[in-house]
């Protein structure tokens, strides 16, 4: 016992994951938050999976075909996770600018059904949170895509 407590933070010490994700699937990894986004309310608004659809068509310059495959392999992934590290993790090398528009998709899904829900925006924050964004810039993309009142 007193080895594998060892292992575990030894791995801890090295920055090693120890959930053992892969950090080379970046383009899954976004795909999943924006799924993420749609599903937090428990209702999949059609205007939600278009914006969801366009944004990251948008983010990762995709045709119609691999943006459907991705979403479909980022639904499962995101249905079987248990938590948004599992995505996070892979992105926090990110440039600043791209972290910032993936949190600007993240807004966008969720106010493409008109309605931002509490949870929505309780995703988008500790998404934000985990791949490292100001929260000055999580509060400006925030506002950039808001509806007026």
């Amino acid at each position: 016992m007193f080895n594998t407590l060892q292992s575990v933070f030894k791995k801890l010490l090295d920055g090693n994951d120890l959930a053992g994700h892969s950090k080379a699937q970046p383009k899954l990894a976004m795909a999943a938050l924006l799924c993420e986004v749609t599903a937090a309310d428990h209702t999949q608004d059609p205007s939600e999976i278009t914006a969801e659809r366009q944004m990251l068509q948008k983010l990762l310059d995709l045709s119609t075909e691999e943006t459907t495959a991705l979403l479909a392999n980022a639904r499962q992934q995101a249905e079987q996770s248990v938590s948004l590290y599992d995505f996070t993790s892979q992105l926090r090398d990110l440039p600043r600018e791209q972290r910032n528009e993936l949190i600007k998709a993240m807004w966008t899904v969720a106010y493409a059904d008109g309605v931002l829900d509490p949870i929505e925006e309780s995703v988008i924050r500790k998404a934000a949170e985990l791949i490292y964004v100001d929260h000055s810039d999580f509060v400006k993309t925030k506002l950039e895509v808001q509806p007026p009142l």
